[in-house]
């Protein structure tokens, strides 16, 4: 049944990170917010992947907000990667804190959102038939928010349940005394594997493709390591939104050609003792330089033979072919050590593959696994599936499918041409997941912000990407991934490759975070060039594509 319309300045779809901080950037502008979140809590990302072992691969103190410096010295961390529970438990305090919930409204989601040619405002539906208007459309949607169950031949025969990862069940899954097959060994898989293996019954891992898995080296927060953040934030956050990655991780300026091969193997010794993503860090050209990042894959290699007693199994999860890093890094406790347990067992479904799910578990070409529960760790259609779903329509009835038929296209990750006044956050062309998502975050909504600012105060309709500003971006996206090892490894989420249907095209920005910022800045102080406003009138623009991307570091700072 549809409802009357109701009018608001700005509607923010989401609310995790990137929705609750637009809220609270446009209402201190003094527009008349909503924001619309599809859970029944808020926190997206964080509210969505309850699944055991979730957390941050980004430290603590560096993944949280920096607007408030009350906020940072207030709230206390107890680990140094915080788990799942205190990253949503730290979400809601924020929204409490600054008052956001009255602007917020829950199990509410967004079906579909329409730009007026006539009224220049959006109209935006949702499932229960509620419709909003509103100038501006502010697209928080999550990069990691369309959960990808994988189309499997006989699963609605399953006698048992089934769950994905990103869509984990509020009380949690049942697992004591049951055999339980988790396919996939992506970031999600390598986190719960371990503790589901010790409540299992026996555990069956379903890998097609194994992936390089760095030991978080995780702990209770230390005192001392809290006071010194603290008491140097101001400093620290300047730090991560200068850098190339968006945090304090410490980076080796040196290249690994430059070192003897001894100085390599310690430097890569210590980046495995600091755990996570550093080893990332530990030379500038690890991205970049196949020799280096080869011996880098096999220093990893040779972890995985040391940890793994097993050499079949050893070997059966060690990547080939694979550069390190090209496919999302994993961080996680004890992964490689579970494989010793007597209660695990590797399926190499690349060697026999899944044939289809039968009613007591899977069949594959090597033979039958009975499990009793599911669990589909299948990654999402990532970066655009939840702008994919609502697929919005823009100037001349052109949806977005259409204007991205062949791969996405923005001008900074920002603005889309023909869909004036809508503004993506973290989306494909900015750095988002080669980054710390809450340092990328803050920066778009401080752009947008600063943005509908201008447009307030000019009296401004409209605002949106002119076609070449978003030509010269895309192409600029492209040709700084061309320049490292992603171009080689193309079968990842990172090219929307684990999406059937979805055009192959490297997303992210790796640019750095650092320039990235620099860049949207310039943008804005030079009247938001390469944006147009009102009635098709287009903004001074006289710099070349090549001006602007020197405006940009042309070398690739690239993270996983």
């Amino acid at each position: 049944m549809i409802q009357d319309k109701q009018y608001f300045d700005a509607i923010v779809v989401g609310a995790g990170f990137a929705g609750i901080y637009s809220v609270y950037r446009l209402r201190e502008l003094g527009l008349s917010v909503r924001g619309l979140e599809a859970g029944d809590g808020i926190g997206g990302t964080w509210y969505h992947n309850r699944y055991p072992g979730a957390r941050c691969d980004i430290e603590s103190l560096d993944y949280s907000y920096a607007f408030s410096d009350e906020l940072q010295q207030e709230w206390r961390w107890t680990e140094r990667y915080a788990s799942q529970p205190e990253i949503l438990e730290y979400i809601n305090h924020v929204a409490d804190r600054f008052d956001l919930r009255q602007d917020i409204q829950l199990n509410t989601r967004v079906s579909g959102a329409t730009f007026s040619e006539a009224e220049d405002r959006w109209t935006i539906t949702t499932e229960a038939g509620e419709v909003f208007s509103a100038k501006y459309a502010v697209m928080a949607t999550g990069v990691l928010s369309v959960a990808q169950v994988p189309s499997m031949t006989g699963l609605e025969s399953f006698d048992g349940p089934w769950y994905h990862s990103g869509d984990w069940p509020k009380g949690g899954v049942e697992v004591a005394g049951k055999r339980v097959g988790v396919i996939g060994t992506g970031s999600s898989a390598t986190q719960m594997i371990p503790l589901l293996a010790e409540e299992a019954e026996h555990l069956y891992v379903f890998q097609r493709t194994p992936n390089f898995t760095m030991p978080a080296q995780n702990y209770a927060m230390k005192p001392e390591v809290e006071r010194e953040w603290k008491a140097s934030y101001a400093e620290r956050r300047k730090f991560a939104w200068a850098s190339n990655f968006g945090h304090n991780q410490v980076s080796n300026p040196k290249s690994g050609k430059e070192v003897t091969s001894e100085e390599r193997l310690a430097e890569f010794e210590n980046r495995w003792e600091l755990g996570g993503l550093y080893m990332m860090r530990a030379f500038k050209d690890i991205l970049t330089d196949a020799d280096v990042n080869d011996e880098a894959a096999e220093f990893v290699r040779e972890k995985i033979r040391d940890i793994v007693a097993d050499p079949q199994t050893a070997e059966a999860l060690s990547p080939r072919g694979l550069y390190l890093g090209t496919k999302r890094l994993c961080s996680g406790t004890n992964y490689y050590e579970t494989f010793n347990r007597s209660n695990v067992t590797l399926a190499n479904v690349k060697d026999a593959p899944i044939e289809r799910v039968i009613p007591s578990g899977i069949r594959t070409a090597g033979g039958d696994y009975e499990v009793d529960v599911l669990v589909f760790a299948t990654g999402f259609d990532a970066m655009t599936g939840a702008m994919r779903r609502i697929n919005p329509v823009g100037r001349n009835s052109v949806n977005l499918a259409e204007a991205w038929s062949a791969g996405p296209r923005t001008y900074l990750g920002l603005t889309v041409a023909g869909f004036p006044n809508m503004f993506i956050l973290a989306g494909p062309g900015s750095p988002s997941v080669f980054s710390n998502m809450v340092t990328s975050i803050e920066q778009h909504v401080d752009w947008v912000a600063t943005c509908v600012a201008h447009m307030e105060s000019e009296g401004r309709s409209t605002i949106e990407a002119t076609v070449e500003a978003q030509d010269n971006w895309t192409e600029h996206v492209s040709d700084l991934a061309s320049k490292t090892l992603y171009a080689h490894s193309r079968n990842s989420w990172f090219y929307g490759a684990n999406t059937p249907g979805k055009p192959v095209v490297f997303m992210p920005y790796v640019g750095g975070v650092g320039n990235y910022h620099k860049r949207i800045t310039e943008v804005a102080a030079a009247g938001f060039e390469g944006l147009r406003f009102d009635a098709g009138q287009l903004q001074p623009n006289t710099s070349t594509r090549a001006e602007q991307e020197s405006a940009t570091d042309p070398e690739p700072s690239v993270v996983a």
